[in-house]
């Protein structure tokens, strides 16, 4: 197993392919491991020419779980993702980042420009008051912990992963990801440490517009969670953005739209070349 630390904090990370081939750095959403990529998923994005970097965002998985009372920001978690670059040996990557990975991405452009070569800023928004918000059902899915046993674990995924992925729920992969997330590591306090960087770190729309790399903001028209109008406001906010709205996605990564997630990086690699 690979660490890296940074502030005291071990971060857990893993890489596949090439790291001197278009590094892809994926940073995941809200108490999501490492393990929540789907490898379909990963793999179009190998094929596509990618080497891949996945970590456990802090508070999850098998990075250090904080301490009551220990409180971090959005700029932190970038700080983290920084760390492993630097333990990779990699100058610059592409950025996916999705839902709060978004965010962190998205943070991660703006206050380490040298770092990165293209920013993909998936089902996510700017963290101004009145734009990307949940309905209520998915608010509900949020904040209704799982049950404290493996199998109430997995089944709870399944409820939640059915609200969250709108008009395409896929409940063979949802109960697949809970269990992997359950064996591999639980630890439900890292919930409320993630959601307080989050809510802690204010709106980014001002410093959005600073970003120069190119940006492509993928959406789901259907995503209750974080709902359009969060990814049209990051794409407005971001000078040259580019605008993908996927009508079948929710708050997931359908299998139907993999190969277009591969061809909309391979696209946005080429804007990266010529800019």
């Amino acid at each position: 197993m690979t660490f890296v630390n940074n502030g005291g904090y071990d971060i857990y990370y893993e890489t596949q392919g090439d790291l001197s081939v278009s590094p892809l750095l994926l940073i995941n959403g809200f108490t999501t491991q490492c393990v929540g990529w789907p490898p379909g998923f990963v793999a179009a994005l190998m094929d596509a020419g990618f080497s891949i970097i996945r970590y456990d965002n802090r508070d999850v998985g098998l990075s250090t779980k904080s301490a009551q009372g220990r409180n971090y920001s959005l700029s932190d978690m970038a700080s983290d993702a920084v760390a492993v670059l630097d333990a990779c040996k990699v100058d610059k990557a592409f950025v996916w980042g999705q839902s709060m990975g978004g965010m962190i991405a998205q943070t991660f452009a703006y206050t380490h420009p040298t770092r990165i070569a293209a920013l993909c800023s998936v089902m996510s928004t700017t963290g101004e008051q009145g734009v990307g918000g949940a309905s209520d059902a998915a608010i509900e899915a949020l904040m209704t912990p799982n049950p404290a046993d493996r199998e109430g674990h997995i089944a709870g995924f399944v409820r939640s992963g059915r609200v969250f992925a709108g008009p395409s729920p896929d409940d063979e992969w949802e109960a697949a990801k809970g269990a992997m997330q359950w064996d591999r590591c639980y630890w439900p306090a890292g919930a409320a440490h993630q959601m307080s960087a989050i809510m802690s770190s204010g709106s980014r729309e001002r410093h959005l517009a600073t970003i120069t790399c190119p940006t492509t903001v993928i959406h789901g028209a259907g995503d209750p969670l974080i709902q359009l109008s969060g990814g049209e406001a990051t794409a407005a906010a971001i000078p040259g953005a580019k605008l993908v709205v996927l009508e079948l996605m929710g708050h997931t990564l359908p299998p139907m739209y993999w190969p277009t997630y591969a061809v909309e990086m391979i696209e946005l690699r080429e804007r990266a070349q010529s800019h």
